[in-house]
């Protein structure tokens, strides 16, 4: 089972090309600060960018550095099923724990074809696959019916769920009533999904306030709710910050203050806005991360 703080781990470019040396430090940091897991290569990493070479590349590069500190779950989603299934197995093969799989975007499959698409991937490999399901970015909004019927494949074991509906995890829970893994997409919420049933996040957040966001969910986990609250209550205006303008921008400039990477991103994503700057540092600033 995967729970805790798990960031989403940003992709640092610089000239436009991936800078693995810093995403040695930028995992390195998140590790040292207490992160319960790490996702390379998903929406907040740039996958649309990336080509295939530095897809693999990077899943690869984030399971040496990670040497089985953490677990790694790669993100491994595309809106063409073979794709799919062909970055999963380079996971596989290249030793991560588990697969994260967003619903396909711009696509716009039925309830069958999301079913029949993580079931082929499912068919076609051996490690442990998380649904990801986000309707504000892909369109598609998979149904509690579709999840629990793939739920019954051995393989597919959870889900990322950025829906923000804080129903739908007491509802499937419900529904399905077997052991399967919820974790929130939505920072803002997360503290919230966890009072549902949810056993972690997958966070933007997390990249910049690691240690903040780690202290959160082991507060969560022994019980101290009281501590919980009082990190979540701080982080929530770093949490609205993040999200003014298009993720990853702002967490990527924040990173760039504490001197882990490049605030670049990839086109078509552009520098964000200097209100949008001013706010971020001033976060960082209050929370004294700076």
């Amino acid at each position: 089972m995967f729970k805790g703080s798990i960031p989403a781990v940003i992709t640092p470019f610089v000239d436009n090309e991936v800078d693995y040396h810093s995403l040695v430090k930028v995992l390195n940091f998140l590790i040292d600060n207490g992160s319960h897991g790490l996702v390379p290569c998903g929406t907040t990493g740039e996958s649309p960018t990336l080509s295939h070479e530095e897809h693999k590349k990077i899943i690869e590069e984030t399971i040496r550095i990670a040497d089985k500190r953490v677990p790694v779950i790669a993100g491994t989603g595309s809106n063409n099923t073979l794709e799919a299934v062909e970055y999963t197995a380079h996971a596989e093969n290249s030793g991560a724990d588990a697969a994260l799989i967003v619903t396909p975007y711009y696509n716009k499959p039925t309830q069958s074809g999301l079913y029949e698409h993580f079931k082929t991937i499912a068919d076609r490999t051996n490690i442990p696959i998380i649904i990801y399901n986000i309707p504000g970015r892909s369109i598609i909004d998979m149904t509690i019916e579709t999840m629990i019927e793939l739920s019954k494949i051995n393989k597919i074991i959870g889900v990322k769920d950025a829906t923000n509906d804080l129903f739908r995890p007491l509802i499937t829970r419900k529904k399905m009533q077997n052991d399967f893994c919820y974790l929130s997409g939505e920072d803002g919420t997360a503290l919230a999904y966890l009072a549902q049933g949810g056993h972690g996040c997958i966070s933007v957040t997390a990249n910049v306030a690691p240690k903040l966001c780690s202290e959160l969910h082991s507060a969560w986990q022994d019980g101290n709710i009281s501590k919980a609250q009082e990190i979540n209550l701080k982080l929530s205006s770093l949490h609205n910050a993040l999200f003014i303008e298009s993720s990853p921008g702002p967490v990527k400039y924040a990173a760039s203050l504490l001197g882990l990477c490049n605030k670049k991103t990839r086109l078509p994503l552009s520098e964000i806005k200097d209100d949008t700057k001013k706010l971020v540092k001033s976060c960082l600033e209050e929370l004294q991360l700076l």
